[in-house]
């Protein structure tokens, strides 16, 4: 802690809004009695100064951060803060060298808190692993992902996960009600005022997110002095979603979009699709995600799919915003609607294989050019039968390499438009093995 963040812990007037009205005790600490509460192991853990490393995982805005300062105000440790993005290795090494001076000398533990823990490389876990097994830190995590997918056995293995939930409405109104009666707003904004319908507003567009309300509720008092539902409106351009282009939750509502147009539900798809145009998202990248679904999750169960895909890219680049919606709509429910096939998925996967397993196997003779008297000399396409001199432009040849003979890596499925052409290939099949009638 610098002079300035020390100058900031004292007289909190100067940092933002949420930071100075920061809960300091579990007693205020609202939204969490599941994982707090009188009953819960973690708070006899903390009034019994026996606190294990620990990783908070929920939502954005649900107290990970406050809850870490609490505990480490409680039982009196040192509360030293990393950045599993912004340090590395050589930074944690210091740390663990400053965390045993100050158990050596001072008797003091040090609570390690690592923000995104989700976010630490396999080089930092493997270097914090020993300091946490020894006690030198006690680590507590934060985390909007699944700990059990992001962090590896070990570490994981030596921490408890508590999981901290969505705020629900009462929680997000009752910390920004004690932060409109908090002494840092009555210094700052001496004569606002605030209707009880500013703040129903101020939760809806919050969406669960106790730093967003808070947020929003500063923003608004920057700009009035009376706050009522229209000063909220007007100081919230748009709906606070729960949505990051450059972070996880991006990643989360991509993954619930295409997920919805594969399960072939147009309702979730559009509501998808119209929260994170809302949100700001590149309708360009969402126009990119379904030309490619298009071929992968569709394929030729309906070929119309990526016509329709990339007709939407088009008229979107020719119209633009907001008619160019139009567009993006009709395209994304379009694919939930359409029949579903992963056979160009399968196909892509078994030619590679194939590829890869047998190399860069000789091209039969037949199926060679012959463009030159030697090449005609050595017999390059010499039996090769032309399919349009025969009935119905078919004639039974060999066009895999002598080695791949009967290998099957196009399999269509009974869906969709794919059907028929499982048909085709099926009679194509029974004329080769009759010979060709």
């Amino acid at each position: 802690m610098d002079l300035f963040d020390h100058a900031n812990h004292r007289d909190p007037s100067g940092a933002p809004l949420a930071e100075a009205v920061r809960p300091r005790d579990l007693d205020d600490y609202v939204g969490q009695e599941k994982a707090v509460g009188p009953r819960s192991w973690l708070r006899r853990a903390i009034e019994q100064d026996r606190l294990p490393s620990i990783v908070l995982w929920g939502p954005p805005g649900t107290g990970k951060t406050t809850l870490a300062r609490i505990i480490a105000a409680r039982t009196g440790s040192h509360f030293e803060p990393f950045s599993a993005v912004m340090g590395g290795v050589k930074e944690i090494r210091s740390l663990v060298e400053a965390a045993k001076a100050r158990r050596k000398y001072h008797r003091q533990r040090t609570i390690l808190f690592i923000d995104e823990i989700h976010r630490f490389n396999k080089g930092q876990q493997d270097a914090l692993l020993p300091h946490v097994e020894d006690g030198t830190v006690t680590l507590i995590g934060a985390t909007t992902e699944n700990p059990s997918f992001e962090l590896n056995a070990a570490l994981l293995s030596r921490a408890r996960v508590v999981v901290l939930e969505r705020l629900g409405p009462e929680h997000v109104r009752t910390l920004l009600e004690r932060a409109f009666a908090h002494p840092v707003r009555a210094a700052r904004w001496p004569v606002a005022t605030i209707a009880s319908e500013a703040f129903d507003a101020l939760v809806a567009s919050a969406d669960g997110d106790a730093r967003v309300a808070l947020n929003l509720l500063e923003t608004a008092l920057d700009q009035h002095d009376h706050l009522g539902p229209d000063e909220v409106r007007q100081a919230v351009d748009k709906r606070a979603l729960l949505y990051d282009k450059a972070g996880d939750a991006h990643y989360q509502v991509i993954s619930a979009f295409i997920k919805s147009m594969r399960g072939s539900d147009p309702d979730a798809t559009a509501y998808w699709l119209q929260r994170m145009v809302d949100s700001g998202e590149d309708p360009l990248f969402l126009l990119r995600r379904m030309v490619i679904f298009a071929s992968e999750d569709i394929g030729h169960a309906d070929p119309r799919a990526l016509q329709v895909a990339v007709a939407a890219q088009q008229a979107f680049h020719f119209v633009g915003l907001p008619e160019g919606m139009f567009a993006l709509m009709q395209a994304a429910t379009y694919l939930a609607c359409a029949p579903k096939s992963n056979t160009l998925l399968r196909t892509l996967a078994a030619a590679r294989t194939a590829v890869k397993h047998h190399g860069s196997v000789p091209v039969p003779l037949h199926l060679r050019n012959a463009s030159t008297s030697l090449q005609k000399r050595l017999g390059h396409g010499a039996a090769y039968k032309y399919p349009h001199d025969f009935e119905g432009g078919y004639v039974p040849e060999d066009y895999l390499p002598d080695e791949m003979k009967g290998t099957k890596l196009f399999e269509p499925r009974d869906s969709g438009d794919e059907a028929a052409l499982k048909a085709r290939l099926a009679d194509l099949d029974r004329r080769r093995r009759e010979g060709g009638r």
